[in-house]
């Protein structure tokens, strides 16, 4: 085993910062307008990964104050109802963030049913018109893993002006939305999305200042991968056997790299965190909507 040399970006620590945060406005906004940011999250099935999470964001939510409620639907639910739910939760004054898990079931078009979320309760931004406007700099909400990351580099002290950042993966979910944070105005990055067509993937990964590993494959990214004292962002999460372990070969890269996310520890934490963030962000939309009818 190589000795560690990194240092480890302790995503549980960072993500209890942003979550306190989170609960310190929540309160305040309780205080001022009596409004209690509330997630409702969508669970169809009961595929385990998906229970962890939503297990996960429900404590989350109750720690930090916000009021969160789960609809359980059976897995064999058709197109029709589930857009009914949601269709009815978009009319809900009470709830100001709508989450469906993924993934859905294979018989059911995950894309129509996100895109019948209100854009102002996507509060995962996966929603076209939250996409467009953070492609344009002025985001209404940040998809919650890249927003995640984003927090990591800024609490660590990471510079991104100037720096060459490599995002493997090109996921709507991950990739693309990644790519789009790095390279807006004030971040100022120098971003290559990397897939499955790229010629010579770990050539270009040597040239990244930043590397950013979103490709679900087991340790896809070795050490021989990584410049020399590059931050190494591992978003994978993989279950080997009875073991989770990232994107990247963390023991190869952790003595190489100069910062390094673990898995588990890492970026999992963060992105529950920015959904909190996201809920209350949802949440202080609906004050200021009354807050406008009221002075008009």
């Amino acid at each position: 085993m190589p000795i560690v040399s990194a240092q480890i970006i302790d995503g549980k620590a960072i993500a209890e910062t942003v979550r306190n945060q989170v609960a310190v406005e929540t309160q305040r906004l309780i205080s001022e307008s009596g409004i209690i940011p509330h997630l409702a999250a969508v669970l169809v099935g009961n595929d385990p990964a998906s229970e962890v999470y939503v297990r996960n964001k429900e404590r989350a939510c109750h720690k930090a104050g916000l009021k969160s409620t789960l609809h359980r639907l059976d897995a064999t639910i058709n197109q029709a109802k589930l857009l009914t739910l949601v269709h009815a939760l978009n009319s809900d004054p009470d709830v100001h963030g709508i989450l469906v898990q993924l993934p859905l079931p294979k018989h059911l078009d995950s894309m129509q049913i996100l895109d019948a979320i209100a854009p102002t309760k996507d509060v995962d931004a996966f929603h076209p018109e939250n996409t467009g406007l953070m492609l344009q700099g002025r985001p209404r909400f940040l998809p919650c893993t890249p927003a995640g990351v984003m927090k990591m580099l800024e609490l660590t002290g990471v510079r991104t002006a100037g720096k060459h950042a490599v995002v493997i993966g090109r996921s709507d979910i991950v990739g693309k939305p990644m790519a789009a944070l790095l390279v807006q105005k004030g971040i100022d990055a120098t971003v290559t999305i990397c897939h499955s067509r790229t010629a010579d993937i770990g050539a270009v990964c040597r040239t990244a200042d930043i590397l950013i590993a979103a490709v679900g494959i087991p340790k896809f990214v070795k050490g021989d991968m990584i410049k020399p004292g590059a931050v190494v962002i591992d978003v994978g999460i993989n279950r080997v056997g009875e073991r989770l372990v990232g994107d990247v070969d963390y023991a190869a890269a952790s003595s190489i790299a100069s910062a390094i996310t673990p898995v588990p520890g890492g970026v999992g934490p963060m992105t529950i965190a920015m959904l909190l963030q996201n809920t209350l962000t949802a949440a202080r939309l609906v004050q200021k909507r009354s807050q406008a009818a009221f002075t008009h």
